[in-house]
């Protein structure tokens, strides 16, 4: 990288936090309009969400300079807003809680944090908070700080279609040099989804990570008694946590309450991943066609499964 390009990243990553730390108004000389200071305020926080702690560790956690946290722990003390006793194994060791007083100090804050979150997400649109709040997990990992978030499950709504046709076009692409004529037929098939949707007998999932669509899979009605499985796709990132078989396992359900017999699915003899998730979930290959499609030779197969 250039040296005015690295600079000019440098000087986005400033304007940034200065933005940022306008928005939650750290700035100021208290924390949320209450007594507390903003480092005051996240060491009550994180005693307040504790059994009990040392000083040693809490500093560790909390990358604080042990001097200036104890300077901290001695006001809190003299407040009444903690508790110190002897670690029972280990008597040179001090654990410290938080006091009845010291959570009654923290409500306001805590309430404080929620109210000017809620409110700044108020401002925005369910999409916006799910692409603010997915961006923020973005720059987590990137920074190394970031768990496990949870995958979820949620119906299909406005701009998902769009999503899945590109989703299904750039991947197929990437890993199996399926040409844009697959990323026409998704798109024939979301269409036709949305066109004659029936919600009593059809269904989509979107699978989100912090806001981040993940994944797919549908239900359509082939007859009244066979349901169809249909764009099942896993984003990479989402791959290795049961995300597959949690979307197969859902289409099943949902196709077994809706009064279906069986349900049916067509896929192709190199898709590997999804043929061992169709079987462990009891599809049995029931027809292989060889076929050239997507600029690429293949050999589809129809998988059946009893409901």
């Amino acid at each position: 990288m250039t040296q005015p390009a690295l600079e000019a990243r440098i000087a986005a990553v400033r304007r940034f936090t200065r933005f940022y730390t306008r928005q939650i108004g750290v700035l100021q000389e208290s924390l949320l309009d209450t007594a507390f200071s903003l480092t005051e305020g996240r060491v009550l926080y994180e005693l307040a969400h504790r059994d009990a702690v040392t000083a040693s560790a809490l500093a560790a956690d909390l990358d604080l300079d042990h001097g200036y946290l104890s300077r901290i722990l001695r006001r809190f003390d003299a407040a009444g807003l903690i508790a110190k006793k002897r670690a029972k194994d280990d008597g040179r060791q001090t654990l410290i809680t938080i006091t009845a007083k010291g959570r009654k100090a923290f409500a306001p804050l805590n309430k404080g944090s929620h109210d000017q979150v809620a409110e700044m997400l108020g401002k925005l649109s369910a999409v916006d908070q799910a692409r603010m709040i997915g961006a923020m997990a973005q720059v987590e990992s990137l920074l190394g700080e970031a768990s496990e978030s949870p995958i979820v499950l949620r119906p299909h709504q406005p701009g998902d279609m769009g999503w899945v046709t590109s989703a299904n076009g750039t991947l197929y692409a990437q890993e199996y040099g399926w040409d844009m004529t697959y990323e026409a037929l998704v798109a024939r098939i979301t269409a036709d989804f949305i066109d004659n949707f029936n919600a009593k007998r059809e269904r989509c999932w979107i699978a989100e990570i912090d806001g981040e669509r993940v994944g797919s899979v549908f239900v359509v009605r082939k007859t009244d008694e066979i349901a169809k499985l249909r764009l099942l796709i896993i984003d990479p990132k989402a791959r290795g946590r049961g995300l597959g078989k949690r979307l197969v396992d859902e289409c099943l359900r949902f196709a077994k309450a809706a009064g279906y017999s069986s349900m049916t699915l067509w896929t192709q003899s190199n898709l590997l991943a999804a043929r061992g998730i169709y079987a462990k979930a009891g599809f049995e290959k029931v027809a292989e066609e060889p076929h050239h499609s997507f600029g690429v030779d293949l050999i589809g197969e129809t998988w059946d499964r009893a409901l």
